[in-house]
């Protein structure tokens, strides 16, 4: 038996248009998953990717500012699909300022895209699945797997609104495992380190904080976005099914430092 077979399951996965969210829906694609993207714009390039491997892609417009919205592209997408199995919460912005200078708009569009909607649509995934649970008495477990960061760990500078949404990611990944793991929900959370996407080009275009960045990893490279594939994959297949509640960091060695 391949514990980490995912054939007949569909995963959704937000934010998949770029970076990290498009190669974890691919590196699902390639376990066997059938992929949903929730995203405002049409990803595509990550469809076509999919379809490269052999794989299945929908699309569902997705607006994150709204939680009403937001829930009823799920089950909008829950619909179409008969069911979603897994859902990888990626979506996520950032705001650079000095904590002196950052404004209340750059600070609530972090915490609400990064927090917010990431437990709105991680409870609009729980009520669906436990419907179909209860009606179809489903065998395997409901998967979620939040994206959060270093800054769940760490401090960080400049970056207020996203380490304070990504340290309550974390927290809230805790609480959701604590209440439905006996319901037959597992929800986990990955961690990335330094990660070559668009989030983090500044820093990359930066020399000195390139190089600092650098010197720190014990990998002694920036990760790629395909990095985070086999974790994404287990913490969706049935080789995690007594796995709740974990972080798992995939940061080239840099909380080990």
């Amino acid at each position: 038996m391949n514990l980490f077979d995912l054939h007949g399951k569909v995963a959704a996965v937000t934010g998949a248009n770029s970076g990290i969210g498009q190669a974890i829906a691919l590196g699902l694609a390639k376990a066997g998953a059938k992929v949903v993207s929730l995203s405002r714009s049409n990803p595509e390039q990550t469809s076509d990717m999919v379809r490269d491997v052999g794989g299945e892609v929908t699309w569902q417009e997705t607006d994150f500012s709204n939680v009403a919205s937001l829930q009823s592209s799920f089950k909008q997408a829950e619909k179409i699909c008969g069911g979603i199995d897994i859902l990888i919460n990626n979506a996520g912005t950032i705001r650079r300022a000095d904590a002196l200078d950052m404004s209340e708009q750059d600070w609530d569009e972090v915490v609400d895209l990064n927090l917010k909607s990431a437990f709105f649509i991680s409870q609009s995934f729980a009520q669906c699945f436990l419907k179909r649970q209860a009606a179809n008495k489903l065998t395997h477990h409901g998967k979620i797997i939040q994206i959060v960061s270093m800054l769940s760990f760490q401090g960080g500078i400049r970056v207020a609104g996203y380490t304070a949404s990504k340290s309550g990611l974390l927290g809230t990944t805790r609480l959701l495992a604590n209440e439905w793991a006996a319901k037959g929900i597992n929800v986990n959370a990955i961690a990335p380190g330094y990660i070559e996407t668009l989030n983090t080009e500044a820093l990359r275009a930066d020399p000195k904080r390139n190089q600092d960045i650098l010197a720190r990893i014990p990998a002694g490279r920036w990760g790629q976005g395909s990095d985070l594939a086999g974790a994404a994959i287990f913490l969706s297949s049935s080789a995690s099914d007594y796995v709740h509640g974990a972080v798992l960091p995939v940061d080239g060695g840099w909380l080990a430092r």
